[in-house]
């Protein structure tokens, strides 16, 4: 016949009573190092990029928007520029195209190149930044 299993309800508090933690806290410590990048800096990294939302993303397509490495070197600036600022959405010129940011989620909502910009109200904006 096997003891009953453990009831963590019926000990009393302060009470020590040995359980199957004490064996594992008592065996050898990992030796071998951690291999790989903090989670701190992958978590820095990703946060400071910005990111495109589907709709961004359709609009940038659809609208044969360039966007190369330059752009996004420069549109990353504004963000960072418009975040230090304390903006919540803004509106990033880089060139002739509008990025409509969201600074706190660090994401592109919409893209607007010059020939849509003409007849195009933007609202829920805080700051405009030229990048």
């Amino acid at each position: 016949m096997s003891a009953p299993p453990h009831n963590p309800a019926l000990i009393p508090p302060g009470a020590i009573v040995p359980g199957p933690m004490d064996i594992a806290a008592t065996s050898k410590p990992r030796t071998e190092p951690l291999r790989g990048p903090a989670f701190g800096d992958v978590l820095a990294e990703k946060t400071a990029q910005v990111q495109f939302s589907g709709h961004a993303l359709q609009r940038v397509r659809r609208r044969g928007i360039e966007v190369d490495q330059g752009t996004l070197q420069r549109l990353q600036s504004g963000v960072d520029r418009a975040a230090g600022k304390g903006a919540r959405e803004s509106v990033v010129f880089v060139d002739s195209t509008a990025f409509v940011v969201s600074v706190r989620n660090r994401t592109v909502i919409t893209a607007v190149d010059r020939d849509h910009m003409k007849d195009h109200v933007f609202t829920n904006i805080d700051s405009a930044v030229i990048a």
